[in-house]
């Protein structure tokens, strides 16, 4: 699809395409003061074929983050390394995707005339493009209203025509900051459901939210941010655990064979659902380690479990 990218992706799914070593963001006044330290020290890997979701509550650093793994912004110190390549080499853009907080679209042009034009900037082929443009509204479910102008649109047909522009260029690699930002129910679930579907077809996603209940339907790793420092990262199913809590699950248990458990599950030939490790919830998780950051300013809060 249009230029050839100079750029070898290996097929190995458990390959790091995004690493980042010790990244840290100062914003500084007029005068060269310090005024904000957005990131510190941030060391960070995404795996390829995955859902890798930044969280963290507003100010926390994950547009920062994002913006520096673009290349839209350039690191105090520290190093970005996307698909091998420094984020300051525009080579690399060619293979990523990208959905901002807010899409800055042009109203007054229809859902085809939108990916016609970025598939342009793309040097992608008229044929290939009309195929691309046409699966991509299919995609989005807004076949039915391709031929309407984006400043009639609803907020949720406005991030599903800004994530089909993020994947004209058929990105291997797609940021998706705040996703779900100002959407109903409905409008979330659809999103939350795209995003799977791009996993499904081999692509990886970086997605930052406060959303916690986004994160947790979709996300395989996730990293949590506060006050530019990461207090966490590791799987979702591993952070949620509550080890110090063993949880069975019995299916058809008689009164009697309650008040026995361990034996009675065997002879009363009931069926064992589940045992193991039952888990806290993503927003329980989030505000106690927001709540240990504050009382122990410094400390990463976990030990995380497997990355």
């Amino acid at each position: 699809m249009g230029t050839e990218s100079n750029i070898a992706v290996p097929a190995s799914k458990s390959e790091v395409i995004v690493e980042t070593k010790n990244l840290t963001k100062i914003y500084r006044d007029f005068w060269g003061r310090q005024k904000v330290r957005a990131l510190k020290a941030l060391d960070l890997d995404i795996r390829r074929g995955e859902i890798f979701g930044l969280l963290g509550p507003n100010g926390s650093g994950k547009t920062t983050t994002i913006k520096l793994l673009l290349g839209l912004l350039f690191p105090t110190s520290g190093e970005v390394n996307i698909f091998g390549l420094p984020a300051s080499n525009v080579a690399k853009n060619e293979k990523i995707g990208y959905l901002p907080e807010e899409s800055y679209l042009y109203r007054f042009l229809n859902a085809e005339e939108t990916l016609d034009f970025y598939g342009r900037l793309f040097n992608i082929s008229g044929a290939v493009r009309r195929q691309r443009v046409a699966q991509l509204i299919s995609m989005v479910g807004l076949e039915s209203a391709k031929k309407r102008q984006l400043r009639e649109y609803s907020k949720g047909m406005t991030r599903r025509i800004g994530l089909a522009q993020a994947l004209i260029n058929d990105p291997d690699l797609i940021f998706l900051d705040e996703p779900t930002s100002g959407l109903d129910p409905i409008g979330t679930r659809n999103m939350k459901d795209l995003i799977l579907e791009l996993k499904a077809q081999g692509k990886t996603v970086l997605m930052s939210s406060h959303l916690l209940a986004d994160v947790q339907d979709v996300c395989d790793r996730i990293g949590i941010l506060y006050q530019g420092e990461l207090k966490e990262l590791g799987r979702v199913e591993d952070l949620l655990k509550i080890g110090e809590e063993t949880e069975i699950r019995v299916k058809g248990l008689s009164e009697d064979a309650k008040n026995k458990i361990a034996q009675i599950i065997k002879e009363d030939n009931s069926e064992m659902v589940f045992c193991g490790n039952p888990t806290t919830s993503l927003e329980d998780l989030f505000l106690n380690i927001i709540a240990e950051s504050e009382a122990r300013p410094g400390k990463r809060v976990r030990g995380g479990g497997n990355e």
